[in-house]
C-alpha cells in the first residue's frame, strides 16, 4: 500500500474517540458525522458484466480491528462503496483478536461469500484459512497483510515512503545528531515498512534513540500514554518522537502534554482521519505532521478492487495506494478542519481513478 512520493513542496497541489464493530453484522449505509460527510456515488454509465449483472453480489470484510477513526472511516468508505455496487457486505470484526480473526475468516469461507476482503492481521494466524479461501475458489483481496498464496489480490498503502513523507520533515524540523524517541509495534506489515525507513533516517541523521516503547490494543491511544509518559519521564530532553500510525501519534501527544513537554518535545505521526486533524490543529498541539492517504477512499478502492477482480478485470495481483504529507503549518494556514476540507485542498486524497471502469459508480468523497 509502485508509487512515487508526492514531494512537501506539492502539499498546496496535489484514535482515542474509536468504534468497534461487534462481532460479525450486515453491513449498513456509511454513517454521516460532522466534517466527515456519507459518500455518494456518481453514476455508471458501463453495462454490468458477471456476477454483478446477476444480481446482489456476497462479499465478506474480515478485519483484524475496525478500532479508532481511522478504521471507523476506512469500513464506511467499503460499506458505501460496496452499496452503490450492489454488494451484499457482511463485516467480521475480530477487535484485536487474532485468534478470532482466523475463526472469522474460516466463517466467511463457508458463508457462501464470493470474495473476501481481509483488512489487516498477522499471517500466522489466517495464511491458512487465506488457503481454504483460494483453494475452494473464492476471490481473496488483501490490505496490509503481508501473504505469499498465489491468486491473492494484494492492496496497501506505501508504507515505506508515507514513513518517508513525515521523517522528511522531521530531519527538517530536528537537523542532526538529535535526541528522540521512538513508538512503535512489531508484527504488523505496514509498522513494519515504517520501521525500516525510521532505521535508516535515523542513522543518517545521527539521531540518538533515547527509547522505544508500544503497544497496539483494542484502546491503543490510551494504552499508550503511560508507556511513553514512563519514557519522557526518564528522557525528557527528546527533540521528538516519531509515532508511525495516528493511534500511537494520539497517545503520544496525550503523555507529551501530561508531561508538560509541548514547548520542547514535537510528535510526528502517520495516517490521517478528522480526529487526527482536530488534535494535530488544537492550541499548543506537540504534533506537527503526519502522512496519509483519505481511510474513506482507501476502503471504497479495496472494495472496486474486489470487484475488479470478481468480474475478471483487474489483471494485476496488487493495487498500492498513494499518500500525501500533511504538516500542522498547512492545516492551519488553510483554515482544515476536517476530512472534507483536507479532500477538497488536496484533490490526490479521492483515488478517484484507483481501481475504477465504467460500470462501477464511483463513490464520491
Amino acid at each position: 500500500m509502485s508509487r512515487t512520493r508526492l514531494p512537501l513542496a506539492a502539499l498546496s497541489l496535489a484514535s482515542v474517540s474509536a468504534l468497534l464493530l461487534a462481532g460479525c453484522s450486515q453491513s449498513s449505509d456509511a454513517s454521516e458525522t460532522a466534517g466527515d460527510s456519507a459518500a455518494s456515488a456518481s453514476a455508471a454509465t458501463g453495462k454490468k458484466p458477471a456476477p454483478f449483472s446477476e444480481g446482489r453480489v456476497k462479499v465478506a470484510l474480515v478485519r483484524q480491528s475496525g478500532a479508532g477513526d481511522y478504521f471507523e472511516q476506512w469500513g464506511n468508505g467499503a460499506k458505501a462503496q460496496a452499496k452503490a455496487l450492489g454488494i451484499d457486505l457482511t463485516v467480521y470484526d475480530a477487535q484485536a483478536d487474532n485468534a478470532k480473526q482466523a475463526t472469522d475468516l474460516s466463517s466467511a469461507i463457508n458463508s457462501g461469500a464470493r470474495a473476501i476482503i481481509v483488512d489487516h492481521g498477522f499471517p500466522a494466524t489466517i495464511q491458512p484459512e487465506i488457503d481454504k479461501a483460494v483453494k475452494k475458489g473464492v476471490k481473496v483481496v488483501v490490505y496490509d497483510v503481508e501473504t505469499a498464496t498465489k491468486g491473492v489480490v494484494s492492496t496497501k498503502q506505501d508504507d515505506a515512503s508515507m514513513a518517508q513523507a513525515v521523517l522528511d520533515v522531521m530531519a527538517g524540523e530536528l537537523g542532526k545528531d538529535a535526541k528522540v524517541g521512538y513508538v512503535n509495534v512489531a508484527g504488523y506489515a505496514a509498522l513494519d515498512k515504517r520501521d525500516s525507513v525510521w532505521k535508516k533516517t535515523a542513522d543518517a541523521n545521527g539521531w540518538k534513540q533515547q527509547f522505544k516503547v508500544g503497544k497496539v490494543t483494542d484502546s491503543t491511544a490510551t494504552d499508550n500514554v503511560p508507556l511513553v509518559s514512563a519514557a519522557l519521564t526518564q528522557h525528557s530532553d527528546v527533540a521528538g518522537v516519531f509515532a508511525p500510525y495516528d493511534e500511537l501519534a494520539k497517545g503520544t501527544v496525550l503523555a507529551v502534554q501530561n508531561k508538560k513537554l509541548q514547548d520542547r518535545v514535537k510528535v510526528f505521526g502517520a495516517d490521517v482521519s478528522n480526529a487526527d486533524i482536530q488534535n494535530m490543529t488544537a492550541k499548543g498541539s506537540p504534533w506537527v505532521a503526519t502522512a496519509g492517504t483519505d481511510p474513506s477512499a482507501v476502503g471504497a478502492a479495496v472494495v472496486r478492487t474486489a470487484a475488479l477482480e470478481l468480474a475478471g478485470e483487474l489483471n494485476k495481483t496488487s493495487v498500492e495506494f498513494p499518500a500525501v504529507a500533511i504538516t500542522q503549518d498547512f492545516l492551519k494556514s488553510k483554515g482544515i478542519g476536517n476530512m472534507d476540507q483536507l479532500r477538497k485542498a488536496l484533490p490526490a486524497l479521492n483515488l478517484a481513478k484507483v481501481s475504477t471502469a465504467d460500470w462501477i459508480p464511483n463513490v464520491a468523497h
